[in-house]
């Protein structure tokens, strides 16, 4: 395994929020902008070393880039093991359900949460910790402190990992899982609601919905958890397919931005009963 220690030059602008680095799509591809970020997480998260590393994204632009240059700098930090959402999707509940059930040390999400895709887009990246909750202010603060100083980053020079299947795959001894992005959560959903009392509601015609995923990262959770274990209505999901760049719409769940859902709700006899829909990465519903 070859390490590359790349020079660098600081940027002034990386200071995390409290959902992490959000920016424009064309800064995070300047030369070193993600690099330099995720070494001063790295350089402030040393229980990654020896341990394991949850990656994954809302799957907008520039997030299987992103998850190729996060391997490889994981493989160079000392990361034991990654486990990656198959074609690069995790939605931030599901690395936090991974985190606690895996006992990870930490997950990195790579999101701009609500805001709109695309290269034109935005784009974001967030730590949470070993407990699955975000990274506290102390940790981001540190994190800014050490992106202002940085001059160097160490980075892998190996092969991009295929993201498009299930499997096991190294890059020098780190071990990388590329896993089905929804089971886990879907069993937490199972053990912690009565999956059998609620299938019955649809089964019986008592309950018909619509969940508009916005093309975002919900789409496949919500038709493997209403589609295919509570057998919910036909149309029951709708943009339920991710990508990059959302449709070209906005994954805001609002009156304004889920038109196409307010129009299923009102659309007199027959329209659903119940109606909802989530942003980006699935952390914000209506």
């Amino acid at each position: 395994m070859k390490i590359l220690n790349r020079e660098t030059s600081p940027y002034r602008d990386q200071k995390p929020g409290t959902s992490g680095l959000r920016k424009k799509a064309k800064v995070f591809q300047q030369e070193h902008y993600l690099e330099n970020f995720v070494q001063s997480i790295f350089a402030n998260a040393e229980e990654l070393k020896g341990h394991l590393l949850i990656l994954g994204g809302d799957g907008r632009y520039y997030n299987t880039r992103a998850i190729q240059i996060i391997l490889k700098m994981s493989a160079a930090f000392g990361v034991k093991r990654v486990m990656v959402g198959e074609n690069g999707l995790l939605s931030t509940p599901a690395v936090s359900c991974l985190i606690r059930k895996y006992q990870a040390a930490g997950g990195i999400i790579l999101s701009a949460s609500h805001n709109p895709g695309g290269p034109e887009g935005d784009f974001g990246i967030k730590f949470n910790i070993a407990n699955g909750g975000p990274a506290p202010t102390v940790f981001t603060d540190a994190v800014y402190e050490t992106s202002k100083t940085l001059h160097e980053y160490q980075i892998v020079d190996c092969d991009d990992v295929p993201l498009d299947k299930q499997q096991a795959c190294y890059i020098g001894d780190m071990q990388i899982d590329v896993i089905d992005p929804v089971d886990d959560y879907a069993e937490l959903m199972e053990h912690l609601f009565d999956f059998e009392k609620i299938k019955s509601l649809f089964t019986s015609g008592l309950l018909t919905m619509c969940f508009d995923a916005m093309h975002a990262v919900t789409g496949p959770y919500a038709k493997e958890i209403f589609n295919k274990r509570l057998s919910a209505n036909v149309g029951a999901v709708i943009n339920g397919i991710p990508l990059e760049d959302f449709g070209g719409g906005h994954p805001d769940p609002n009156l304004t931005h889920a038109r196409e859902l307010v129009e299923r709700l009102n659309s007199g006899p027959g329209a659903p009963s119940f109606g909802a829909a989530s942003d980006g990465d699935g952390d914000r519903n209506m």
